[in-house]
């Protein structure tokens, strides 16, 4: 690598990072109530990215693929810092922080493949309740280079796929925990996949992040999704070694309601349901089978600050599971609103080994 390339990677790496950094805690912390506090409490990042990006030089040829993820991962953060700041000019609404937001994973995906040659990228790609693991970094050190993460007819657009994260370290000499985690209403797999990778990478687990065959998740009607689901993990299982007993379904918002819908059956394969920001009928206590119920390991996540799903229904919730015999911790979050908690993740992941 060439002197110049070096000191433009100095050069961009820690405010691109920063920026991401930010976008995250925003996609976190987003209130509708408190947005400009939320956006004060950034700062702003992006500026110093874009003063980075007028000091780049040109590249040789052998580091062309370094730079397009660059240049890809900070088109996407600043595309995303721009519908913000366009919402907080008045020039747009929720459904427009959302979107904007949507850049974020775009952003992740094109960078992970450098963290096998840059450590500080490897670094960001940890979860960083793991700390001073030096043993997981060396494994990672000794397995850089080796493809992680597999799309399976799942473009943005596409239905009914998945994407698939499976440990640089994997080896087929044991069985690992699986992570099946379901994104929100009108999301995908490809994008939820980065809500999660931090920490199946730093726990060693396989993720699996499908989308759903229609809009949503089939929570009325038909349910064209739990025979996917089931075809999916059947797939996964076929190429890598799973732990039956540890296979954790999961979802955000409509994802997490149909954990509820799809877990509960009585011949779902999944071990453990871990159902965030989701709601919930009654009826689903009554009609799931007794037996699936017993003792099902499920734990509940939800924020007090949910303006989707009030948090009421997730303590009615928790109640009516427990008495019908399921095994539920109940999770609340004082400062969560309908957000994605990523700080989560790894504690659901130690209940799902334990």
């Amino acid at each position: 690598m060439t002197e110049a390339v070096v000191d433009d990677i100095l050069i961009m790496l820690p405010p691109l990072l920063q920026t991401l950094e930010a976008l995250s805690y925003v996609a976190r912390y987003l209130n509708p109530p408190d947005f400009d506090r939320v956006m004060a409490d950034i700062g702003d990042p992006e500026q110093a990215l874009q003063t980075a990006r007028t000091h780049l030089t040109s590249w040789p040829a052998d580091f062309a693929h370094i730079r397009i993820a660059f240049d890809t991962a900070a088109d996407a953060a600043l595309m995303s810092f721009a519908g913000l700041r366009a919402v907080q000019r008045g020039e747009g609404d929720l459904i427009d922080v959302f979107r904007a937001l949507r850049q974020l994973p775009r952003a992740l995906e094109a960078l992970f493949p450098l963290a096998a040659t840059l450590p500080p990228l490897s670094e960001f790609f940890l979860d960083p309740a793991v700390g001073n693991d030096q043993a997981l970094r060396q494994l990672l050190a000794a397995t850089s280079g080796k493809d992680a993460v597999f799309h399976d007819h799942n473009e943005i657009g596409n239905r009914g796929g998945f994407s698939l994260y499976v440990p640089e370290y994997y080896t087929a000499d044991r069985a690992w925990p699986l992570v099946m985690a379901l994104h929100g209403g009108s999301g995908n797999g490809r994008d939820f996949l980065w809500s999660w990778l931090r920490a199946a990478r730093s726990m060693g687990a396989i993720l699996v992040a499908p989308t759903a065959a229609g809009p949503t998740w089939a929570l009325m009607g038909e349910d064209a999704d739990t025979p996917n689901l089931v075809r999916i993990l059947d797939l996964v299982r076929s190429r890598v070694a799973v732990d039956s007993a540890r296979m954790l379904l999961t979802g955000m918002s409509d994802g997490g309601t149909f954990c509820y819908v799809s877990g509960l059956e009585r011949h779902s394969p999944f071990t453990h349901l871990a159902p965030v920001a989701a709601t919930f009928h009654p009826l689903m206590a009554q009609i799931a089978d007794r037996d699936r119920l017993r003792g099902l390991p499920i734990q509940i996540v939800h924020g007090q600050l949910d303006w989707m799903f009030p948090v009421e229904i997730a303590r009615h919730t928790q109640d009516a599971l427990a008495k019908s015999g399921a095994r539920i911790v109940y999770r609340e979050i004082d400062d969560l609103s309908h957000c994605y908690p990523r700080e989560v993740n790894v504690d659901l992941l130690r209940w799902l080994m334990s």
